[in-house]
């Protein structure tokens, strides 16, 4: 079984953890399947820490956000 590569940039969404709003965080394949950083949401500016890792059965990046400490 050949293994895919995520090529594209792209954006996906995520809820932020304080006030619930739907965020977007740019998603940068040339970094690797799996990414950890810390971004603030784009409503309540509280930070939101976010895994991104690569779905290979859905061929696309998912994002889990979890209060930053």
């Amino acid at each position: 079984m050949r293994e895919q590569k995520p090529e594209q940039a792209s954006s996906q969404s995520y809820r932020c953890t304080y006030c619930g709003e739907i965020n977007h965080a740019f998603v940068d394949p040339s970094r690797g399947r799996d990414q950890t950083y810390i971004e603030d949401c784009k409503v309540c500016c509280h930070p939101n820490e976010l895994h991104i890792s690569y779905d290979e059965w859905n061929e696309k990046f998912v994002i889990q956000a979890r209060r930053s400490r």
